[in-house]
């Protein structure tokens, strides 16, 4: 060991309390001493940050870390001065700062004191900086996060893609660029855009043995969260939402539900988001509900799951998602809820940006469903999209532990995609649903399309299976949607050699993911017990009676899934009754009291235990918010207006509506109705649901009325029809 080696093992000691280097780290650090650029792929917890901490405590000058959240910056400078017991050892520069604090920073930096300087891509843009960075020796550049660099990476940066100019003005020297998550096209896509094609390059291996991966249909998820964290008391665990309103809903359940958690989202202001995390950081709260602006370098070792309430955009940024889990080596399970209805709403946001983007988008997402739907083992799949071969399955994951039925899809595959050579594409997935399956919508009689000699010839499956059938041949690339003309199916060259020469390919069922009755499964990992069967047809024998006697069809005194979870969670009471799914104060009052009668009597006579402790607490919209929207709604404000006005969408607004009106709230919307359907439709909608829908559900309609009214008109109609008839 030569007098190098040596000194870095004493600072390794002295710092950072270790005896011993891991992985690559060593041969990193070396690297950089040597002066060479360096490409580092770690994954999460392999020590990525100690490769450029301890060489910048070893080299003269100012190291210059570029890394793209203020909350990343903190974290790893308020560590730096923890290791070294010295303030001005690290910091960072950003918007966050006063004019004293940037001169304080600037001091420190030029009289030798700071080894590490913190910044963001944007502030390397500021002349001011520009200037003041050209000053001072700096030993060298780490871009941290570097995958930001590329558009196929999951947290593109475009002002990532300026350091190499920028660097090149201030001076030039010894470059490492680190990320946890790259494909082999994403880290040639980093070292080309930096021009560091002939760097030093360090890849670790993406294994990691203690993280147990799961992928569950997403049915009543909130209480399989719930239920899930209730059975693990005091474990530290992170949920990750798309939204910032599924984030700020899920932990306000939490919380009603005895459980310490707390939001965080880029939509609150930078002293919340500062003490959420530092709350969750210092074990003040077990559960962090966030967007995937969290966690970005966040050091928690401790951390035994993580769960995805969405299936997130990429199979990168789920990776590195779930590398939060365990980095102690311990405990840590990955839990994914998977519906495809969540990849569709994906996939519209992207209608407006710009071709390349929608492409690139697309691939990604196409990559995650395949995970999703995946009956291989799940850590395979994840190295093999890393450039990583494994010989062997994982044996913890899911699809190791419970594999899938399959089954011979050959015959029905053909029969899709002769179906769509026969329409000459051009229609959405539905479509093609109704000709297999036989149903005649206004559409179907337009086109002529029951005179196709593939009409009703999968009428035997229910829509669910061949959903199934359909989704997963766009994973095997046999059809494709249109970007163009979003969500228009078309057949594939490949679709066409399969179609010419057909060969045995194994599906799987598509129960699991899409299942039509809203039931849970009952599971080692989380889950509340199934539906009682005989209370469940009891209830809905006894809304059958009061629906007829009150003229009204039946979903509108309380719908299937109202019911099921009345034969789940065995409410005798009209407070615990308006627990349930879909119930509220208002309905529970005006129809709720022969269902709790009918459940107590049920339970007396069976000599049934009430699961109590499954007992979910629901939460609705907060009373000012309500107050506010029905306020508007009677000055006949326009919906669109009462949407921008509170920050949310049309459709997230009509969602509110729904949930005001489940609970028995009347509300009027007719002025508004008038202004954007003619009486005829309104009608038209009204009758469909008074007299012809078997369910009450969205689903249905739309497939009833295909492309004739969009999905928020025929919701809003829906919403007159519950408040007038059951309401």
């Amino acid at each position: 060991m030569d007098a190098r080696e040596e000194k870095i093992y004493e600072l390794l000691k002295k710092y950072f309390g270790f005896n011993d280097f891991k992985g690559q780290q060593k041969e990193v650090i070396l690297s950089l001493l040597d002066g060479k650029d360096s490409f580092v792929l770690m994954p999460t917890g392999g020590g990525k940050s100690l490769c450029y901490q301890l060489p910048a405590l070893m080299l003269e000058g100012t190291a210059i870390i570029i890394s793209p959240l203020i909350a990343l910056m903190k974290n790893q400078v308020d560590a730096m001065r923890g290791f070294s017991m010295e303030n001005g050892v690290a910091h960072f520069l950003n918007s966050t700062l006063s004019k004293t604090e940037i001169n304080a920073v600037k001091d420190d930096i030029m009289s030798g004191k700071t080894k590490l300087l913190y910044v963001a891509p944007e502030s390397l843009t500021k002349e001011e900086n520009l200037e003041f960075l050209k000053k001072f020796k700096i030993s060298f550049y780490a871009v941290d996060e570097a995958h930001c660099i590329s558009e196929w990476g999951h947290d593109f940066r475009p002002e990532y893609r300026r350091i190499r100019s920028i660097v090149n003005e201030i001076g030039r020297a010894p470059l490492m660029t680190l990320t946890a998550t790259a494909t082999p096209k994403v880290q040639h896509d980093i070292q080309k855009n930096l021009d560091m094609l002939d760097a030093n390059v360090f890849k670790s291996s993406f294994r990691r043995p203690n993280l147990y991966y799961e992928v569950r249909p997403k049915i009543n998820a909130t209480k399989q969260i719930i239920k899930y964290i209730k059975d693990n008391p005091g474990k530290s665990g992170i949920i990750y939402c798309l939204s910032r309103k599924k984030v700020e809903e899920l932990a306000e359940m939490l919380v009603v539900n005895q459980i310490k958690a707390l939001p965080y989202h880029a939509g609150m202001d930078a002293a919340t988001r500062s003490r959420n995390q530092d709350m969750f950081l210092n074990e003040e709260v077990d559960v962090i509900v966030a967007t995937i602006a969290f966690g970005m370098g966040i050091d928690k070792p401790d951390v035994r799951f993580v769960i995805h309430y969405n299936i997130p955009k990429s199979l990168e940024g789920y990776y590195q998602e779930t590398g939060r889990a365990g980095r102690d080596g311990g405990e840590g399970k990955c839990i994914a809820f998977y519906t495809y209805d969540d990849i569709q709403k994906l996939e519209k946001f992207m209608q407006n940006k710009p071709m390349n983007e929608q492409e690139i988008g697309k691939q990604l997402l196409a990559e995650t469903v395949s995970y999703a739907e995946s009956t291989t083992c799940r850590v395979r799949q994840l190295l093999n999209y890393f450039g990583e071969e494994m010989n062997e399955d994982c044996g913890n994951c899911d699809n190791c532990l419970n594999p899938k039925e399959r089954f011979e899809g050959k015959e029905d595959v053909q029969t899709v995609l002769e179906t769509i050579i026969a329409v000459k594409d051009g229609f959405k997935i539905d479509h093609f649903i109704n000709i297999l399956t036989g149903k005649v919508t206004s559409e179907i009689s337009n086109y002529q399309h029951d005179k196709l000699p593939t009409f009703g010839i999968g009428s035997d499956e229910p829509p669910l299976y061949w959903k199934g059938v359909i989704r997963q041949m766009l994973i095997a690339k046999f059809i494709e949607k249109g970007i163009v003309n979003y969500g228009l199916l078309k057949v594939t060259e490949k679709g066409y050699d399969f179609y010419k020469n057909p060969y045995s390919i194994m599906l799987t069922r598509d129960t699991d993911y899409e299942a039509i009755e809203d039931q849970e499964r009952d599971s080692e990992y989380g889950g509340t017990a199934a539906a009682d069967e005989e209370l469940y047809n009891m209830l809905k024998n006894l809304r059958k009676d009061i629906a007829k006697k009150l003229k009204l069809p039946p979903y509108v005194i309380f719908d299937d899934a109202s019911l099921q979870d009345m034969a789940i969670q065995y409410p005798i009471t009209i407070d615990e009754l308006k627990n349930c799914q879909k119930v509220g104060q208002g309905k529970a009052q005006k129809f709720g009291q022969e269902f709790v009668d009918l459940i107590k009597q049920h339970i007396e006579i069976n000599g049934i235990d009430r699961p109590e402790d499954l007992v979910i607490k629901s939460v609705g919209t907060s009373s000012e918010s309500k107050r506010m929207i029905i306020r508007n709604i009677d000055s006949r404000m326009s919906l669109d207006d009462i949407a921008d006005g509170m920050k949310m969408t049309l459709m997230e607004l009509i969602e509110q509506l729904e949930s005001f009106v489940d609970s028995g709230t009347t509300i009027n919307i007719d002025y508004y109705l008038n202004s954007i359907l003619d009486g005829a439709d309104i009608d038209d909608i009204y009758t469909y649901f008074r007299e012809d829908s078997e369910n009450g559900t969205i689903e249905e309609a739309l497939q009833e009325f295909g492309d004739d009214y969009s999905e928020e008109e025929i919701r809003l109609v829906r919403l007159k029809f519950i408040c007038e008839m059951g309401n």
